[in-house]
């Protein structure tokens, strides 16, 4: 629950942080700008509120590791709800109403998981978990998405340690395999997720989890 709000909190300070003109630049999402990732946060913070106020009675379908959806088609940026994201960004128009919405909801977002109970269960894409285990999933959406909002602004703050090493961990259980110790977290995170492709020398490491690469988490 902590690992959630840090994580949170460091990816909207990261937004907030951000001149007007990196709005503009490329995100590492494929077909999205900044401003588009930010609209998406927003977005992300809403899913966040609705699931929490959702409760479930029955037992747990999935967990913080069988979340995710896998895929191994990296997105293209055209699928017709990445291209809604695309617009709605466009309408807010200036910077500074992105960062006061996604401060706004994402605060509220914020302050709901703090208070919510980790025992609980709660509703989401016909899928029931309990509150702990969403909310840590969770952290390597956010984790990823700082990854992906930094990707091309050498300049603005990374993720915290703990988000990167913790996000690094669930991925592995993902896939079933570690990542090579010379793997940084976040290098890992990257290659895992197909945000980059492995270097030769990184792919020969990898050995058989290369074939599983990437993962698409959706």
């Amino acid at each position: 629950m902590d690992l959630f709000a840090r994580s949170w909190a460091a990816l909207r300070a990261a937004v907030a942080e951000l001149p007007d003109e990196d709005f503009a630049r490329p995100s590492g999402c494929t077909g999205w700008l900044v401003r588009d990732l930010a609209c998406h946060l927003i977005i992300d913070a809403q899913d966040v509120l609705i699931t929490l106020v959702t409760p479930a009675e029955t037992e747990p379908t999935r967990d913080a590791v069988t979340y995710w959806e896998i895929t191994a088609t990296p997105p293209t940026g055209e699928d017709p709800l990445d291209a809604l994201t695309v617009r709605l960004a466009a309408a807010y128009e200036e910077p500074w109403l992105l960062k006061f919405h996604l401060d706004d909801v994402g605060s509220a977002a914020g302050r709901a998981a703090q208070l919510a109970d980790p025992a609980t269960r709660v509703r989401t894409r016909d899928e029931v978990l309990t509150t702990g285990d969403y909310l840590s999933a969770y952290v390597l959406e956010w984790t990823l998405h700082h990854l992906d909002l930094i990707a091309h602004l050498p300049h603005a703050a990374e993720p915290p340690a703990e988000g990167l090493a913790r996000s690094r961990e669930l991925l592995e259980k993902i896939a079933g395999a570690a990542f090579p110790p010379s793997f940084s977290d976040k290098d890992a995170l990257l290659i895992g997720t197909g945000r980059r492709a492995p270097a030769a020398a990184e792919k020969a490491e990898l050995g058989e989890l290369a074939a599983k690469l990437p993962l698409v988490l959706g």
